[in-house]
């Protein structure tokens, strides 16, 4: 179960925060960062209103929202490369228990996040329970899971080399997977893609996403090996920035590192698209050197030039994700649920306190926002009053 904490907080390696407070402090901040896009991303005022930075590329192609998972990915990875340290003085059974409860917990937990409330309105109106057996069963939180548990094996496992060997491989078996068992008119469109035909095999038709149209989820199994990859990226960059310290030339080689990657993720979407639902090979080599990159600049500014003051906004996300990532859900789905005036507390919010002064798209991001602002409010409180949930 999730443990609730008030003691003074501690690092993923078990150490008081004051004693490696800088070499955390980049890591928090993008953290709190991607949760924070998360937030916005996924609770606009009007899902017919959403200015265009603001929504995932409808298929192929990439826009910033695209950048938020797989960042949030990339920190789970970079938090791995502390985290990990703890289990090579520890028996096999240790570190298989741990990694194995945290990945039910996350994965659970993110089973229960689409199942709740347990209840809907029927055609008339009427309350009724959900039907348990239709529920969707991947998602974010179960995406999340799964890859922290593949990828903690590869690295424990097989070590710095063998995890890159794995990675590799993984990039390109995906890309000839893609290629040879997808369509052979379009090996990569939504009805075509040879994720979409794996999924089908394992899990029903009636327990997979539908919001693309027809059967078809963008957090599936097949798909969740290549995003594995962004976590073991990350827990690449952690290693590195260990050796080398926070300063100006591991900020240097970072940002180089970066940008050769996004050369090479925009080759390769010559033949294999960046593509997000599908989670394409050149869609994480892309995802990967941006949150290199993003690092590297947070290091800069954090670190290397001491602006450290205007951090803790996304530091009071960064410290409780998980929680306040589901707190959010769960709100917004009770806000769509409960009903005023013939019309959902959401959207009756929205009306009155958003479209009442503002129109459109911006009417719609600033309901995001100010849900965002709700949200950092809880986490803010929660820092103070050194409560921190953790799974």
């Amino acid at each position: 179960m999730t443990k609730l904490s008030t003691a003074p907080p501690l690092t993923d390696a078990g150490l008081l925060r004051p004693q490696t407070y800088e070499r955390y402090l980049s890591l928090d901040v993008l953290r709190g960062l991607t949760i924070a896009l998360m937030v916005v991303v996924n609770n606009p005022g009007s899902w017919g209103s959403i200015y265009a930075p603001f929504k995932h590329a409808a298929w192929h192609g990439f826009t910033v929202t695209d950048l938020v998972f797989p960042s949030f990915l990339f920190v789970v990875g970079n938090a791995m490369s502390f985290s990990m340290r703890k289990f090579e003085t520890q028996p096999d059974s240790v570190f298989l228990r741990k990694v194995l409860k945290r990945t039910a917990l996350i994965f659970l937990i993110g089973l229960f996040l689409n199942l709740f409330p347990f209840v809907m309105r029927n055609p008339e109106g009427a309350i009724v329970m959900k039907d348990f057996t239709a529920v969707r069963i991947m998602g974010v939180l179960q995406r999340i899971a799964l890859c922290y548990f593949i990828a903690s094996l590869a690295v424990h496992y097989l070590k710095f080399k063998g995890a890159a060997i794995f990675s590799v491989v993984v990039l390109l078996g995906y890309w000839a997977v893609m290629y040879f068992f997808g369509d052979a008119a379009d090996p990569y469109s939504l009805a075509g893609n040879a994720a979409r035909k794996f999924d089908d095999l394992i899990i029903p038709e009636t327990n997979l996403y539908k919001g693309f149209g027809i059967p078809f989820d963008p957090e599936g199994l097949l798909s969740t090996l290549p995003a594995t990859v962004n976590v073991i990226a990350g827990y690449f960059a952690g290693l590195f920035i260990q050796k080398n310290g926070n300063n100006l030339s591991t900020v240097f080689k970072l940002m180089v590192a970066g940008a050769i990657l996004v050369a090479m993720a925009l080759v390769w979407d010559i033949y294999f698209p960046i593509n997000k639902p599908i989670w394409t090979s050149s869609y994480v080599l892309h995802s990967v050197g941006l949150s290199v990159m993003l690092i590297a600049g947070l290091m800069l500014v954090i670190e290397v030039l001491g602006f450290v003051k205007w951090s803790y906004f996304f530091e009071a996300f960064g410290k409780n994700p998980l929680f306040i990532f589901a707190f959010a859900t769960l709100v917004i789905k009770l806000l769509n649920f409960i009903r005023i005036d013939d019309m959902s507390l959401q959207k009756w919010l929205y009306t009155h306190l958003f479209l009442s002064w503002s129109e459109g798209k911006t009417a719609s991001l600033l309901f995001a926002l100010g849900y965002m602002l709700t949200m950092w409010v809880i986490g803010f409180w929660m820092d103070k009053k050194k409560i921190y949930v953790k799974v």
